[in-house]
């Protein structure tokens, strides 16, 4: 039940925010020139769109319609302030990228003082609806457990103790009460729980009987089909995986799957492998073609040596490749083995600065067109401290199904420069555990606004 509404006030939100957009666009083209009809608000249809555009990054950037039944009022208002200033802030790019889409200045003054305030009290008084009707929109959906084994035990009490699940256990059936323990509610023999739960309009079953009783749950199974009653079953699987599992059928036999991987779909593969080729192309065409020679000059008057350091880093599926970087250190024999660490005396007076300012890592974008590595995923490490964090990180090689990235999650999530201690860099492998599993193009285009964002603020972990 929670699952539905929650869709039905996500689209609720996202229609009247749209609505706001571009009816509050309209009326003030209107009313700064009351002669304009609308076959003339039809010229500006591209800035139109372009701001729809802009509305949507901004709004999946912050995730303003995620959870919009359940979150914290004061999270939602402040996801919802930063994607105004987002999308406020991509509009005055727009405007001074592209300098011949004329946009009329004195509706859009209008426009943008009208719009984040409008924005902003429709989702108080959502807000102020939500907290005296959350009740009788959200509810709570009635289940019973048939099976009292470790896994029913075990399932009532996740449900007992995780009540913004919305799901209410009344008990349990089993043919033996001695094994309900006495803090949970005993409802009867196996074969009376169907007629329970016709009796006291529950809709959903959850049967955590053994497999060894499998006629037995499926006679259940065709029971609650004939009674309109949803019928769940609860597999026994708890000594084997400790996680969070998917399902994929194949035919009538489920394998189970330890994570989703989004790019396993080869769509999205193709997705984000375009868009690493064209954001390459333009890093490389605007800014390496003409950074590259003044700054190998810079560099051999610098100190001697190559203009380029060339790495072997632990690749996709941890093949290894030469990854590119501008030198920043002197040439060295520990190059391979020690990482950089504060007041480092290898790097040279331009290292110091191209590393802070991450222009040390542009040459990557000539990795990304070869396909080596990506704009956005895990870092790519060096050879040994692969080998050596596989040996005291659960889970470390999982980061090696994706191709490595210049930026990544962990990066913009402050896990980047020197990790001393094993746990900075477990904290590290955890973020590009999570961007392995909800990966998607709009995740990759926030993390490079963030990365730009920190860019600008001169991170002081990075030596």
């Amino acid at each position: 039940m929670t699952h539905k509404y929650s869709i039905l006030f996500r689209w609720i939100n996202v229609i009247v925010d749209y609505c706001l957009l571009n009816g509050i666009l309209y009326a003030c083209f209107i009313t700064t020139n009351h002669d304009l009809a609308w076959l003339d608000v039809y010229d500006y249809r591209l800035t139109i769109l372009l701001l729809n555009f802009c509305w949507f990054y901004s709004s999946n950037i912050f995730d303003i319609y995620s959870y919009i039944l359940k979150r914290d009022a004061i999270l939602i208002l402040n996801a919802n302030l930063g994607a105004l200033c987002i999308f406020s802030v991509l509009a005055a790019l727009i405007k001074l990228t592209l300098p011949e889409l004329y946009i009329p200045p004195t509706p859009f003054i209008y426009y943008f003082a009208l719009f984040p305030f409008l924005i902003l009290v429709w989702r108080f008084l959502f807000l102020l609806l939500r907290r005296h009707y959350r009740k009788s929109w959200i509810g709570y959906n009635k289940i019973v457990i048939i099976g009292s084994g470790s896994v029913g035990i075990d399932f009532h009490n996740y449900i007992s103790s995780n009540p913004h699940l919305n799901y209410r256990a009344l008990g349990i059936f089993d043919d033996d009460p001695k094994l309900v323990p006495p803090y949970i509610n005993y409802l009867g023999c196996v074969d009376e729980c169907l007629n329970y739960a016709n009796a006291n309009n529950i809709k959903e079953i959850y049967c955590a009987l053994p497999q060894t009783e499998c006629e037995r749950i499926e006679r259940l199974m065709q029971e609650a089909d004939d009674k309109i009653i949803r019928f769940r079953i609860v597999p026994d699987i708890k000594g084997i995986i400790h996680k969070p599992l998917l399902v994929d059928m194949f035919g009538f036999v489920p394998v189970l799957k330890p994570r989703p991987e989004p790019l396993e779909n080869k769509a999205n593969e193709i997705a984000k492998r375009t868009f690493d080729i064209v954001f390459s192309l333009l890093v490389i065409i605007l800014g390496l073609s003409w950074l590259t020679p003044i700054l190998a000059l810079i560099i051999k008057l610098d100190s001697k040596g190559p203009v380029f350091f060339v790495q072997l880093r632990s690749g996709k599926n941890n093949k290894p490749f030469y990854c590119l970087k501008f030198r920043s250190m002197v040439v060295n024999s520990e190059s391979d083995s020690k990482q950089a660490i504060k007041g480092d005396e290898r790097v040279t007076r331009v290292g110091r600065i191209i590393r802070k300012t991450s222009i040390d890592e542009l040459p990557q974008f000539i990795n990304v067109l070869l396909g080596h590595m990506s704009v956005v995923g895990p870092r790519p490490h060096m050879l040994k401290q692969t080998v050596d964090y596989s040996q005291v990180i659960n889970s470390y090689m999982v980061r090696h199904f994706l191709t490595p990235g210049i930026t990544g999650w962990a990066q913009v999530n402050g896990y980047r420069g020197e990790t001393r201690e094993t746990s900075s860099m477990f904290n590290r492998i955890k973020a590009d555990l999570w961007y392995l599993e909800n990966w998607s193009i709009l995740l990759d285009m926030k993390i490079i606004f963030l990365t730009i964002w920190q860019l600008l603020k001169f991170e002081d972990d990075v030596y």
